[in-house]
């Protein structure tokens, strides 16, 4: 039985489609997807609060909980951004030895 012509133009269309779909599931994913790696960073779990500088600009305060790390952006009215305050490493902050 032959195909007409149309059908078999969808043929080898969907034939084309799926080796497509089977080459992609073969890959390996990028490494960056995965877990991070010794000495990287892992991917993020992010927090974010709003607060007021007592210069009276308003901050946003972004926390990544994952890599311990805290950084400050202050908004500036002016110039409409955002601007970066401070940076701090909470992991290293937390290991520090309070003294008196």
């Amino acid at each position: 039985m032959r195909l007409p012509r149309s059908r078999r133009g969808l043929v080898a269309l969907n034939l084309a489609l799926l080796s497509a779909l089977a080459l992609a599931a073969l890959v390996p994913a990028a490494g960056a997807q995965n877990a991070a790696p010794p000495g990287g960073r892992a991917r993020g779990d992010y927090m974010m609060g709003a607060g007021r500088l007592t210069t009276g600009n308003a901050a946003a305060y972004i926390v990544d909980a994952s890599n311990q790390e805290m950084i400050v952006l202050r908004w500036d009215g002016t110039r409409k951004s955002l601007s970066s305050m401070g940076y701090r490493n909470l992991g290293a902050d937390a290991r520090l030895r309070q003294g008196r």
